[in-house]
C-alpha cells in the first residue's frame, strides 16, 4: 500500500503553517502576554485573561480546524488562493487568526506566519 501523495502535501502544509504560527506568535508573547504550546498537531494559544485558541490539524478531513471563543472554523488548502481557506466564508486562515488574537489582547497584533 502505497503513501497517499494528497496527505503528504497536507501534513508539509500544515506542519509548516503550525511552526509559523508557533514562532510568530512566541515573538509577540512577552509584549501581549500570550502562552504558546505545541503538542503534535495542535498549537493551543493561552491568553492572560485564561481565554484559549486552539489550531490542529485534522489529516482525514485535509482541513485545520480553529476553535476560539467565538465558535469552531474549518479551513482547506486552496492552491488558486495559496492559502487556507474557511470552507464555510472563504475567509483566509491567517487574516482569521490575526483577528481573534487581536481581540483577545485587544489590540492589532503585528502577527507576520
Amino acid at each position: 500500500m502505497g503513501i497517499n501523495p494528497d496527505s503528504l502535501a497536507f501534513v508539509s502544509r500544515a506542519d509548516a503553517l503550525m511552526g509559523r504560527l508557533e514562532a510568530a506568535v512566541d515573538r509577540l508573547g512577552d509584549d501581549l502576554d500570550i502562552d504558546v504550546l505545541r503538542s503534535g498537531n495542535v498549537v493551543t494559544l493561552t491568553f492572560e485573561n485564561g481565554n484559549r485558541i486552539v489550531v490542529n490539524s485534522q489529516e482525514a478531513a485535509q482541513e485545520m480546524w480553529v476553535a476560539a471563543r467565538s465558535g469552531g472554523f474549518h479551513y482547506r488548502w486552496d492552491d488558486v488562493a495559496g492559502a487556507w481557506l474557511d470552507t464555510r466564508s472563504g475567509e483566509d486562515l491567517r487574516a482569521v487568526l490575526t483577528r481573534l488574537i487581536g481581540l483577545e489582547v485587544g489590540v492589532a497584533p503585528a502577527l507576520a506566519f
